[in-house]
């Protein structure tokens, strides 16, 4: 059938219609997909370069090295060592059950290094290179080297490890490092990126923990180029990170070694400070232990042999441990009577060998008691009973002010872990404490260090330098930081007349020089040293009245652990204070005989370029001090240890 011209021209115009609507649907297809195309060519171009990249390249922190610790003379405390040591990148490694099995025919791994290394890569990104063994020689490193196509995902890496060279001197002072822990992260609201290096090392204790931040530094990077496999083909990119600022302490090393021979075997602890400007010369803690241990990963046998030790050698007494002062804390009661108004110098009380009160005997330490006694007296020859007498008249709340007021029961603001506050107690502290009212029973007891006063050897430390000065000085163990000198401010004085704190400092000085001194056997012979000082004894038992009665057992018939502890305090040069010390042995019995000598020593070795000068001694004594001196164990002049064992 023919179509008219009409429909033929409908027709067509309906084909042109058509033909329009998919010619414009196409061209807005094109449309979308070319700016698309512009979207992810030219906007997006970086964004997938970058994911691009993440394929084949891979970007790594580099561990900056740890700053140094040295003493105030510039000797190395705390160091770093290089370390050979393997690692393996869970991701890149494949089977990795595998490539341990022929690791461990290459370089010897214990079944504990290979347990480890599976529990480690189950809490770590498989991306993160995990260690399997460290501390390896140059010839196991070369072996992973030769075998690497044999081993992938591993690779033989140098690194820093820190390294102490002066061991069991600094051990309580610097403290270790160790590998980070979980509960160390938790601690943190931000952690460092470093610190999810598996194996990475922070300080755990001392100096190391506290001034982690300082001795750490910032991480470098590097990008390395990996193949299809994960293989390391070549690195494209590395920028070094900061190293950790080094930090130089007030101690002096060679002092330090000296103490810490001189305490020997003992449970102890001395502390030398500088009176002038707080600087701590020695902080001893004895017996100690080689940190070296437990940065290389210390042994089950080792670590128990520590814990079950009775001595406490992983306790730094030197400010963690607190012990009653005894006489030591004498100054303090006549201080605050003097202060007070209730005594003057010339204050005097009858000694019988016992105080009367309340139905109960407080004993004197001399049975027979001292007779008249006034200040000087009652501290050369540590009278009891008159320090009794003067506290019921003073009261505990003026006492325990002035103690505080010395440095005791107070936290001291130094670096180091564990520091204790010790106990100034007062009627406040035993309602608080106890829930009970104070009595003067109490006040009797506190009077000569006894009762519930505790001090550490740290704050007697500081007692004896702001008697020595009249003035507040603080103890400071950090002299510089990254080179810049932390600067000392001047101690204001402790709010004591001249005319008091000189009538102290001469009952000290009859302590060390007068003819019935109790620490007269220890005295420094050369004019120009002359000390001061204050014997002390705490009891770590109870005399019963019985015992009493029929003589009280020595301490040299009681266990180790029943004997009294011994203390002394002192300064020197006694016209010019330069250094004071504190010293306690751990049931060590007397005083006198255990703790002063000590403490003596230390202070010749503090004033003395070297050993102490047997010149400085008296005459009768000189013989054997040159052989006591003889046999310490002290480091050479480069720090090296005897060969003989001082652990």
């Amino acid at each position: 059938m023919r179509r008219s011209p009409k429909e033929t021209e409908d027709a067509a115009r309906g084909t042109h219609r058509r033909a329009l609507l998919l010619g414009g649907g196409m061209a807005a297809m094109f449309a979308v997909l070319g700016a698309r195309m512009h979207y992810l060519s030219v906007d997006q171009a970086d964004q997938f370069r970058l994911l691009a990249e993440e394929n084949r390249i891979s970007i790594r922190l580099i561990p900056p090295a740890r700053g140094l610790i040295h003493d105030r003379n510039g000797k190395v405390l705390a160091g770093n060592e290089q370390n050979y040591r393997v690692v393996i990148t869970r991701e890149d490694a494949g089977d990795v059950n595998a490539v341990l099995a022929k690791l461990a025919h290459i370089i010897p791994l214990t079944a504990e290094d290979l347990d480890r290394t599976a529990k480690e890569m189950k809490r770590t990104s498989p991306f993160a290179p995990i260690t399997v063994a460290d501390r390896l020689s140059w010839e196991d490193l070369s072996k992973v080297a030769l075998n690497a196509p044999s081993l992938p995902g591993v690779s033989p890496e140098v690194g820093l490890s820190r390294q102490y060279p002066r061991d069991i001197d600094f051990a309580h002072v610097l403290g270790y490092v160790g590998p980070v822990s979980e509960r160390d992260l938790e601690a943190l609201d931000s952690p460092d990126p470093l610190l999810r290096i598996p194996k990475f090392q922070i300080g755990k204790i001392g100096v190391e923990r506290w001034l982690e931040d300082t001795l750490r530094g910032r991480a470098g990077t590097r990008r390395i180029e990996v193949n299809a496999v994960g293989r390391v083909m070549r690195e494209l990119e590395r920028e070094e990170g900061d190293p950790g600022a080094d930090v130089r302490l007030t101690i002096d090393a060679d002092v330090q070694n000296f103490v810490q021979a001189r305490l020997g075997d003992e449970s102890a602890a001395a502390v030398v400070m500088d009176v002038t400007n707080g600087d701590l010369i020695a902080v001893v803690s004895s017996p100690s232990f080689d940190p070296n241990l437990f940065v290389r990963g210390i042994s089950h046998t080792d670590y128990n042999g520590l814990m079950e030790n009775d001595h406490r050698p992983l306790a730094n007494k030197t400010v963690q441990g607190l012990y009653p002062p005894g006489s030591t804390f004498k100054m303090i009661t006549a201080l605050a009577a003097l202060e007070a108004g209730v005594i003057n110098v010339n204050t005097t009380v009858r000694c019988p060998g016992y105080l009367e009160f309340g139905g109960r005997r407080f004993h004197c330490w001399k049975r027979g008691g001292h007779g008249a006694v006034n200040l000087e007296k009652s501290l050369a020859e540590s009278c009891d009973v008159y320090y009794y007498d003067i506290a019921q008249r003073v009261g505990i709340e003026k006492i325990a002010e002035m103690g505080k007021r010395f440095g005791l029961g107070i936290r001291h603001d130094i670096p180091m872990s564990a520091i204790a506050d010790g106990i100034m107690p007062n009627r406040a502290w035993k309602q608080e404490r106890y829930k009970q009212d104070w009595r003067i029973g109490d006040t009797i007891n506190a009077s000569i260090g006894q009762g519930y006063v505790l001090t550490s050897p740290l704050q007697l430390a500081v007692m004896t330098a702001r008697i020595a000065t009249g003035r507040a000085v603080n103890p400071r163990l950090v002299r510089s930081v990254d080179g810049k000198e932390v600067p000392v401010e001047e101690a204001p004085g402790i709010g004591i007349s001249e005319e008091i704190m000189r009538k102290i400092r001469s009952g000290m000085f009859a302590v060390m020089n007068g003819e019935r001194g109790t620490a007269k056997s220890s005295r420094i012979a050369d004019e120009a040293m002359l000390m001061a000082g204050k014997t002390g004894t705490s009891q770590v038992r109870n005399i019963t009245a019985a015992e009493r009665a029929r003589g009280v057992i020595s301490n040299d018939q009681l266990p180790w652990n029943r004997r009294d502890h011994a203390l002394f305090v002192g300064y020197a040069p006694y016209n010019n204070p330069r250094y004071a010390v504190s010293v306690v042995v751990e049931h060590g019995g007397g005083g006198s005989t255990a703790a002063a000598p000590i403490a003596r020593d230390a202070l010749l070795r503090a004033l003395s370029n070297g050993l102490p000068p047997l010149s400085a001694y008296p005459a009768s004594q000189r013989n054997r001090i040159e052989s006591m001196l003889e046999k310490l164990p002290l480091r050479d002049a480069e720090g090296r240890a005897p060969d003989s064992s001082r652990a």
